[in-house]
């Protein structure tokens, strides 16, 4: 197939693009690199750098070669921001979204994995979440990505458009090439990592008063690689589900102190910390289940254990110690 992936040069969208290219898919990026780095594309990989809502750029790609299916990770996606400045999210998570159903009707592609997100829950209800868990959104991000979700079912039920929304929860780790190196980190693991190497002189913990086990947030962390394998397992699928939404998790809970600890324990250092009040929009415990998407998609987490994913986050850094800039 050839794939249009959008967001293709950031963190999940450049692991993507990996898995994709060894499957044997021809690939084209399309990233602005306001957060992507161009050397996280592929090598082998088109890379078109414009913004994934310019109509024209668009109908040029489609143009030129015949797609198959776009794999839509390109977004604005920091919770925080979203509670300020919801304008943004809205413009890019659901706007330009939209211009790009617009371009793949004009070209007749049918097919989209699209990259939604846990934060379309909310605060739980029950725990593990599932997908038949209530939508309520309490951040823009996440409401402007349940937004979208809701364009795909009604682009597919109008004009048979097919597509699959993955909900990740926590994406973390990395593979041997490519790993979390963003101008503004706002990821725990990659920021007490910093803090290991002296990048940063604290690790802030985001309250301390929640109804957890040691008072920290509770997060499902899923091995980037296991996601990228949740895309291909979409992709291979994508005709007969038509449309759906899937979690994408690792199934276990893990507090802030508990990545503390089994950062510490992966590189034999200590991590300085401080307490700091909660941020808005913040739930307390996030904790999934997969089971629909190893049901249908035929998916398994095979590298989602928070001490796998923490040794394979390091062991970037070891290798790549200024991270892209090399």
């Amino acid at each position: 197939m050839h794939l249009v992936i959008t967001g293709g040069a950031g963190y999940v969208g450049s692991v993507v693009a990996e898995f994709a290219s060894a499957a044997g898919h021809d690939i084209t990026v399309i990233d602005n690199l306001q957060d992507g780095k161009r050397a996280a594309v592929p090598d082998g990989a088109a890379f078109v750098r414009a913004d994934f809502g310019d109509a024209a750029v668009l109908d040029r790609v489609f143009s030129e070669r015949r797609t198959d299916a776009v794999i839509h990770l390109a977004a604005e996606a920091n919770v925080s921001t979203s509670m300020t400045e919801p304008a943004k999210f809205f413009e890019n998570n659901v706007s330009k979204g939209l211009v790009l159903l617009e371009a793949m009707r004009r070209h007749d592609v049918k097919r989209m994995v699209f990259s939604s997100t846990a934060a379309t829950y909310g605060e739980p209800t029950a725990v593990p979440i599932s997908e038949e868990h209530p939508l309520r959104p309490i951040n823009a991000y996440g409401e402007s990505k349940l937004m979208f979700e809701r364009c795909l079912d009604w682009y597919h039920r109008a004009y048979g458009m097919n597509a699959i929304a993955l909900r990740y929860f926590n994406a973390a780790g990395a593979t041997s090439e490519r790993g979390e190196d963003r101008r503004d980190e706002t990821h725990l693991i990659p920021l007490v990592l910093s803090a290991v190497q002296g990048k940063r002189s604290v690790v802030d913990v985001f309250g301390t008063d929640y109804p957890t086990s040691d008072g920290t947030c509770v997060r499902d962390y899923v091995h980037v690689g296991d996601i990228a394998r949740a895309h291909l397992a979409g992709l291979a699928r994508i005709d007969e589900v038509g449309f759906d939404a899937f979690n994408v998790a690792g199934e276990s809970g893990h507090t802030v102190l508990d990545v503390v600890q089994a950062v510490e324990k992966v590189t034999g250092k200590s991590v300085p910390r401080a307490a700091r009040p909660r941020r808005r929009g913040d739930p307390a415990v996030l904790v999934a289940t997969a089971a629909k998407l190893r049901s249908i998609l035929n998916w398994r987490p095979l590298e989602s254990s928070l001490v796998t994913i923490v040794e394979s986050a390091w062991a970037w850094r070891l290798r790549f110690p200024t991270g892209y800039a090399r």
